[in-house]
């Protein structure tokens, strides 16, 4: 087994190892710490439903490093793979070894698992609340229901630190103002005085703490709206009491964590929700 070239202080990467069986096809990065990255199996594709994720890997010192991240492309899109939306954990596990990764190297790839899918045909205005990279299964959705012609009226909601943290925003916005997808793009940032954000000029605050305006403001009701919510597990359970105080039943607030609560990486960030 043949391994890459690294600095002492970096745990090796395989070149070749009996755990891959997929590879990076395409990395585009939003900021030094977050990227769209893209993995393809080397066989044949498999289907998803939007809101799955697949769990991804390298070997490392002779094990097998992986971790599962929500997919953010659609299952009718997979000519570069299944692209996922990851920020870099520097104390993590897994991540440092992913950012040293050239496009074409080998990966391990399984899946997909999860429950935190689309109801089916439900006409209520989907309400897709995220933090972070939590916003990925709902672009997949999103445009999994565009492709097959079926677009339903949403609005999202999507918290992040800084301007520059706001994945998809570009996308999300050109859908509004040209009338592609029936979304309303509700973004925030949470370091308002911060100077990477000196020239916002939209909401401020945590995704959670943005949830009353806007529903008050776009009049959502739990006859009208259903909401799905991805991120922290701070935000989603702030989120989740807002909701049921406004009367939505239990069934009507999905949630996907990115770990279980009390159970936080050894940095927060990472997108790893839970089977």
């Amino acid at each position: 087994m043949t391994e890459l070239a690294t600095a002492p202080a970096q745990a090796p990467i395989a070149a070749e190892s009996r755990f891959y069986n997929a590879r990076l096809t395409r990395r585009v990065d939003l900021t030094e710490s977050l990227a769209f990255m893209w993995v393809r199996f080397d066989g044949e594709p498999v289907m998803f439903e939007p809101g799955q994720y697949l769990t991804i890997g390298v070997e490392s010192n002779g094990k097998l490093v992986q971790r599962p991240y929500s997919v953010a492309s659609s299952a009718r899109e997979l000519h570069d793979g299944y692209e996922f939306y990851l920020r870099l954990v520097i104390a993590g596990t897994f991540t440092p070894l992913l950012w040293r990764l050239p496009v074409g190297h080998a990966m391990s790839m399984k899946g997909p698992k999860g429950k935190f899918v689309l109801e089916p045909d439900d006409d209520r205005i989907h309400v897709f609340i995220s933090s972070g990279t939590g916003i990925a299964p709902f672009i997949s959705m999103m445009k999994t229901l565009l492709a097959d012609g079926v677009p339903r009226r949403a609005v999202v909601l999507h918290g992040a630190s800084y301007e520059h943290d706001l994945g998809y925003r570009e996308l999300l916005e050109a859908w509004q103002s040209e009338g592609t997808y029936p979304v309303t793009y509700i973004p925030t940032v949470s370091r308002p005085g911060t100077p990477q954000n000196s020239t916002w000029a939209g909401r401020v605050g945590r995704v959670e703490s943005i949830v009353p305006a806007v529903y008050d403001e776009l009049s959502l009701t739990p006859d009208n709206s259903i909401a799905y919510i991805c991120g922290n597990p701070d935000m989603i359970t702030a989120v989740d009491a807002t909701l049921l105080g406004r009367g939505f039943p239990e069934a009507q607030v999905k949630k996907e964590l990115y770990w279980p609560k009390g159970k936080e990486p050894r940095a927060a960030g990472v997108n790893v929700p839970q089977p």
